[in-house]
C-alpha cells in the first residue's frame, strides 16, 4: 500500500459487511473474552479508565467497555465512519462518556493531554502503508502500568485461505495486490513481528487469541455435516488460544501490558 486506507466511500457498506455478520459476531465474541482478562489486570479503584479506541470504526468494542463506566476517546481517519459511530453510540446512551476525535492515529497525541490506561487498536494495521510506525506511536500513549489490545490480519491466515479456495498460483506469486477485494485487506502482517513491535517498545504480552481459526476455512455447507452457528462458536472458542490453530486465525488478537518504568 502507499497510503493509508480511508472508509469514507464505503462506510455504510463496511458497517453492514464487517459486524452485521456470523464472523463479526464471533470476532466480538472471543475479542471480549480476552478484553475482559486485560480489564482484571487493573484495581478496581482505579475505574474508570481511560480508553483510546485508535481508528475504532464503529465503536463496537469500547461501547462495551463504555457500558461497564469507562471513558473513552475514539478516533478515526474517516469522518463518515465517526459519524456512524456517533449515532450508534448516541442510540445506546453512551455519548456522554465518549469524545470523538477525527484524526489518523499516527497524530493522536496533539488530541491528548495525558497518557491513557488502554489502547485498543483492532483491524487497522493491515489497512496503512507503514503498520510499525503507527503501532509504536500509540504504544507510547499508554501510561506505565497500562495495557494494549492489538487485533490484526494475520498473513498466516491470509496464505492458507488462498490455498484452500485453489488461488495456488496467486499463493506463489507473493499474494499481489487485487484492486476489486474492497473489504478485504490486501496483506497480512506476520505474528512475531507484531509480537516483537510491542515487546520492543516495553509491553509483556499476556495473551494471544485466533480470531476465526475455523470459520473462515469452511466450504460450502452443501454435502457436509450438520452444524449450526453456535457450534462454529463453540469449536472457535475451545481452539482459537491453542497452537497450531491460533496461529492460521483470519486476525490474530494480542494483549499486553507496559512495564513499570522502574522495571
Amino acid at each position: 500500500m502507499t497510503e493509508d486506507r480511508n472508509f469514507d466511500d464505503i462506510a455504510h457498506k463496511f458497517a453492514k459487511n464487517i459486524y452485521g455478520s456470523d464472523k463479526g459476531e464471533i470476532r466480538q465474541v472471543i475479542v471480549w473474552e480476552d478484553l475482559l482478562q486485560l480489564l482484571s489486570h487493573f484495581d478496581k479503584a482505579s475505574a474508570p479508565l481511560h480508553v483510546l479506541d485508535a481508528g475504532g470504526g464503529l465503536a463496537q468494542m469500547s461501547q462495551k467497555l463504555a457500558k461497564l463506566g469507562h471513558r473513552v476517546t475514539l478516533c478515526d481517519l474517516s469522518s463518515e465512519m465517526l459519524q456512524l459511530a456517533e449515532k450508534d453510540i448516541a442510540n445506546h446512551g453512551l455519548l456522554a462518556q465518549y469524545r470523538l476525535v477525527h484524526s489518523p492515529v499516527q497524530s493522536i497525541q496533539d488530541h491528548l493531554s495525558d497518557p491513557v490506561d488502554i489502547v485498543m487498536f483492532h483491524a487497522v494495521m493491515e489497512w496503512l502503508a507503514e503498520p510499525k510506525p503507527a503501532l509504536e506511536n500509540l504504544l507510547t500513549q499508554v501510561r506505565p502500568g497500562g495495557m494494549v489490545s492489538v487485533m490484526f490480519y494475520n498473513y498466516h491466515g491470509l496464505v492458507y485461505k488462498n490455498a484452500v479456495c485453489g488461488n495456488i498460483p496467486h499463493v506463489l506469486e507473493g499474494m499481489p495486490h487485487r484492486k476489486r477485494f474492497k473489504l478485504q485487506p490486501q496483506k497480512g502482517l506476520i505474528p512475531t513481528d507484531v509480537y516483537q513491535w510491542i515487546e520492543d517498545a516495553g509491553f509483556e504480552i499476556c495473551g494471544k487469541s485466533g480470531i476465526r481459526c475455523f470459520s473462515d476455512y469452511i466450504g460450502n455447507m452443501k454435502n457436509m455435516g450438520e452444524y449450526q452457528y453456535e457450534d462454529v462458536l463453540a469449536l472457535e472458542r475451545k481452539f482459537c488460544r491453542q497452537e497450531p490453530y491460533r496461529s492460521l486465525g483470519r486476525y490474530i488478537h494480542v494483549w499486553a501490558k507496559k512495564k513499570q518504568e522502574q522495571e
